[in-house]
């Protein structure tokens, strides 16, 4: 029997893990009105935190975040979103090349 996978989530996936493939359908919708949601704050905090870091990065890692923690069932908090996004921020800064210095 052949499960029907939608094309959206096959992308880069092998032919061999497409039958054990799932989407995570947060990741895909962007908000385009002009409502406010509550990993705005979360956001705005985490960007005035890590000023090196683009505003845009911090907004889709929280979005990123959110999206996880929805798919594996954890209990959606600002307080749960800010603390891992912060980790993960904090990776992404911590992993950046040192400045190369002049020869």
């Amino acid at each position: 029997m052949r499960t029907h996978v939608p094309a959206v989530s096959l992308g880069v996936i092998p032919p061999e893990n497409r039958r054990n493939a799932t989407l995570m359908p947060a990741l895909a919708i962007r908000s385009t009105g002009g409502t406010t949601t509550c990993h705005e704050p979360v956001s705005a905090r985490l960007a005035a935190e890590f000023l090196t870091v683009p505003a845009s990065t911090v907004d889709r890692c929280v979005a990123e975040v959110r999206a996880c923690a929805e798919h594996l069932g954890i209990r959606v908090t600002p307080e749960v979103i800010e603390r891992v996004a912060r980790e993960h921020l904090l990776a992404l800064v911590n992993s950046a090349p040192p400045p190369r210095s002049p020869r």
